[in-house]
């Protein structure tokens, strides 16, 4: 049996050619079709140069798995939610990295209605089949699909596939399709796009998958004759990521973004990661604004345009985004942190909107799926609609509940940390919450703290009712107990 190490809890991410291949791309796509019996299945690819060739390969493997392929070719993983559901197919598989280094890939799955499959939920019985097949035949079907001409792992670094799309045409299951006018007028229905105000914005694709998206909203809004400026910041699509790997998550990634936007006064900087389900917003000032605060203003969004509907919300910080819900005639709902649990949440409560401080952000009109595109129009609406500028929206907010931002920290065993930190601060706590990790609040300040599931980290994050230099106090007395 070969052994399969790149399946995680929610998605497949590999080192490529130790754990992810072609050979093992096509094993992935004949078990997916087959554990799901599918007939139809969307496929897509990021920007990076693997993509295409796993994409070939899972695309051929659906084909022997009795599914049709229908590929809708560079996109982000968002445009597959949307195809899956809007299509009605049976599944979706987007091939990505998202902001991992340039020597992984990896895959995000969908089944029926864009329902997330997970560990729990078939995920880890695909790997079992992948494992299961004949190496002989797969060899064998590899070089049907190719010619035989399976190239080195060399030239498939490189962008080079082994698989032929004509012989993928030729078995007449397989289509190429666009869903991208369609996945547009969708976006634009989250906002009235003519009461948009002159807007400048600074959008960075960082050289990824968002760049044609971009230009598809921006055709559609010069149709419309919307009057918003996009200044295009490392837009055209490169595998290569000459400018480093799109992950605005890192703070020396944001330097262009932030110097695009004071250089040309724009109202707002937006920058994506490699498959632009998250994105990152910019004040007009050039300032990172953490997802945290972004969390809040969508909800306040929503409730505006749907009273008393429910909002889903990650455990690390929330006093900002509970206050605003209540405040505004919603519900506020706590959900484990994950895109799973929270689309699971979600659905289950019918809630419209859920957002994570990681700036993964949900739409229930979405299919309960997260979207890097829908965020920043709605911020964009908030700003025409209340004619105040980004920076007003969010520093009344990040007053009254500063927040630490996530802190990593390396430990030898982080359960036994975690211990410790409770034991050291339970008597004080005046409630403690298991929702995620564990969380202890002390009045005005509280903690939560969690440990990854894949190594050695404790995850970090302290806030305060407004008060900024408790919360740092505590942030660093937290920090230091953690890492003695």
């Amino acid at each position: 049996m070969t052994s399969i190490t790149c399946f995680k809890a929610y998605d497949i991410r590999g080192k490529l050619i130790d754990q992810l291949t072609e050979s093992i791309a096509y094993r992935i796509g004949r078990a997916f079709a087959e554990e799901l019996q599918a007939r139809q299945v969307v496929v897509g690819a990021d920007a990076r140069k693997t993509s295409l060739p796993l994409k070939l390969a899972l695309s051929a493997g659906l084909i022997d798995g009795g599914a049709k392929v229908l590929d809708l070719g560079m996109c982000g993983t968002e445009e597959i939610y949307f195809a899956t559901k809007h299509l009605g197919v049976d599944g979706g598989i987007e091939v990505t990295a998202s902001h991992n280094p340039i020597d992984y890939n990896g895959m995000k799955f969908v089944k029926a209605g864009s329902v997330p499959i997970s560990g729990d939920t078939g995920l880890f019985a695909i790997r079992d089949k992948a494992q299961s097949y004949d190496e002989m035949n797969i060899q064998a079907r590899l070089i049907a699909f190719s010619g035989a001409e399976i190239v080195s792992d060399e030239d498939f670094l490189e962008g080079q596939h082994s698989i032929k799309p004509i012989k993928l045409l030729e078995t007449r299951q397989y289509e190429r399709v666009s869903c991208v006018n369609d996945y547009v007028l969708h976006l634009s229905e989250y906002i009235d796009y003519t009461k948009l105000k002159p807007l400048k914005l600074v959008v960075n694709a960082g050289n990824g998958s968002a760049g044609p998206a971009l230009d598809a909203i921006e055709l559609f809004f010069k149709h419309q004759n919307v009057p918003v400026e996009f200044i295009k910041v490392h837009h055209d699509v490169d595998g290569n990521f000459p400018n480093g790997i799109p992950n605005p998550l890192l703070p020396e990634n944001r330097s262009a973004t932030a110097e695009a936007v004071k250089a040309s006064n724009a109202d707002m900087g937006i920058a994506w990661d490699g498959d632009f389900d998250r994105c990152f917003l910019f004040d007009e000032k050039g300032d990172f604004v953490e997802g945290y605060y972004i969390v809040g203003l969508l909800a306040q969004a929503f409730l505006a345009k749907e009273s008393g509907a429910k909002i889903i919300y990650d455990p690390r910080v929330y006093w900002n985004t509970e206050e605003i819900v209540t405040n505004n005639n919603g519900k506020p709902i706590k959900s484990k942190t994950g895109h799973a649990f929270i689309k699971e949440r979600m659905r289950k409560e019918d809630a419209v909107y859920g957002g994570e401080m990681s700036a993964h952000h949900y739409f229930r009109d979405f299919a309960y799926c997260d979207s890097g595109m829908i965020p920043w129009l709605l911020v964009a609406e908030l700003i025409s609609s209340t004619g105040k500028p980004l920076s007003a929206l969010v520093q009344e907010r990040i007053a009254a509940f500063p927040s630490s931002g996530e802190i990593n920290s390396t430990v030898e065993n982080a359960g036994l940390t975690i211990k410790k930190i409770v034991e050291h601060y339970e008597s004080a706590a005046s409630a403690i919450d298991k929702t995620d990790g564990i969380g202890m609040e002390f009045g005005n300040w509280r903690f939560n703290l969690r440990k990854s599931n894949t190594e050695p980290v404790i995850r970090l994050n302290v806030e305060s009712k407004g008060d900024i230099a408790l919360m740092e106090e505590k942030t660093n007395e937290l920090v230091a107990l953690i890492r003695s």
